[in-house]
């Protein structure tokens, strides 16, 4: 274990241990029901990690796939390829890879990228594309708008991240999955944050199940909740992460695979910059970075606004249960949760960052959230 990653007093940090003790007894609940596997979480202060513990058929050398979660690593990457001075937002897509500007997408800009408002939320992409150049070009000449760039908010689960990842790769010269590792896992201690995994390291990963009940047309129906519209996340994309060769690609909109602790000391750094002299991020960078950007734009399932910064979900106002937060969070907790009810968020006003990752993939989302929203309430009143 890393130095940054030992777990340290609770207290030296500003973390009350009485109230670790609620978020650990609160985690511990689904696993205790047999509902999940297997969970891992972790809190971090100052740069530190106060509370790192796997409950269930795993231990803390486990590493678990974080699907979107891995978004916010994509969109810092993306952050330091601005921050050198070798993107803009304000460019268009197609002046830098000139095979994406077919089929009407020529006015794509960066920022809408990030910001999933580029119109294509579901251009098709097999990962295993990714390690074949002239597939890749083949595939962004394929893709077609399902509404006009910068007229909507509708999340792109995976089809904005490559290309983020592309235009990472071709401004910096480096290959994306080596861009991170080198200038984010490896300068911020973190030697368990992969965005492609190693083939010698398959045999630490939790492997992904679904487990629960999923809900039918009829139960959203009794609740009068909105059914949710069908994507490319499906249960087979989901088992697809056992692969050894999808692992190995580094989705970067949903294949990163680490551990609690890593994700927990990953936005420490985007709370601070980095550690020591050697920051990673710039104040102005981070600034830039998290400041909302989608204006009234809503989500289109519950018509609440998105409240999106380059890549992350800022908590904003009293509907920051919506963007997955708890009621404790305050308006300037940001973050990125995953599939299957994976959490990763930092919070400015307490210093406190989280992470809670499982391999148990809960087919109710309702009950998912619920739960994230708990135990992210628990997390979020950890200082002391």
């Amino acid at each position: 274990m890393s130095e940054r990653k030992t777990v340290v007093d609770p207290e030296a940090i500003g973390l009350s241990p009485e109230r670790l003790d609620a978020l650990r007894d609160r985690v511990r609940r689904e696993v205790d029901e047999g509902l999940l596997p297997s969970v891992q979480i972790a809190v971090a202060r100052q740069g530190r990690v106060g509370l790192f513990e796997t409950l269930g058929d795993a231990g803390n050398d486990t590493l678990y796939c974080i699907f979107s979660s891995t978004k916010a690593i994509t969109s810092a990457a993306g952050w330091l390829v601005i921050q050198d001075g070798d993107l803009d937002l304000g460019e268009r897509v197609v002046d830098i890879v000139p095979e994406f500007g077919s089929n009407g997408k020529d006015g794509i800009t960066v920022e809408q990228l990030f910001l999933h408002t580029a119109g294509f939320p579901h251009a098709p992409f097999r990962s295993l594309d990714w390690e074949d150049p002239d597939r890749r070009l083949e595939r962004y000449a394929q893709w077609r708008l399902n509404w006009a760039p910068g007229s909507r908010f509708e999340y792109h689960p995976t089809s904005s991240m490559w290309m983020i990842a592309e235009l990472v790769e071709r401004r910096s010269g480096c290959e994306f999955r080596a861009f991170v590792r080198d200038r984010i896992a490896a300068p911020l201690g973190l030697p368990d944050l992969f965005v492609g995994l190693p083939a010698d390291q398959n045999g630490r990963v939790a492997e992904c199940m679904h487990v629960g009940e999923a809900l039918t047309s009829e139960d959203y129906a009794r609740l009068g909740l909105p059914e949710p519209p069908l994507t490319e996340v499906t249960e087979d994309a989901i088992l697809s992460f056992n692969r050894p060769e999808i692992r190995a690609v580094g989705v970067p909109g949903g294949g990163a695979v680490t551990t609690a602790a890593d994700m927990a000391l990953f936005y420490q750094g985007l709370l601070h910059g980095g550690p020591g002299e050697g920051r990673v991020w710039t104040d102005e960078t981070l600034a830039m970075a998290l400041a909302v950007r989608s204006g009234d734009l809503t989500d289109p399932m519950y018509g609440k606004r998105v409240h999106r910064a380059l890549g992350v979900v800022v908590a904003g106002d009293e509907d920051r249960n919506y963007r997955g937060f708890g009621h404790g969070n305050s308006e300037l907790a940001f973050g990125h949760g995953g599939a299957g009810g994976q959490i990763a968020w930092a919070d400015p006003a307490t210093g406190i960052s989280f992470a809670y990752c499982t391999n148990g993939h809960d087919r109710n989302p309702l009950r998912s959230g619920r739960r994230g929203v708990s135990i992210s309430n628990r997390a979020a009143a950890c200082a002391a």
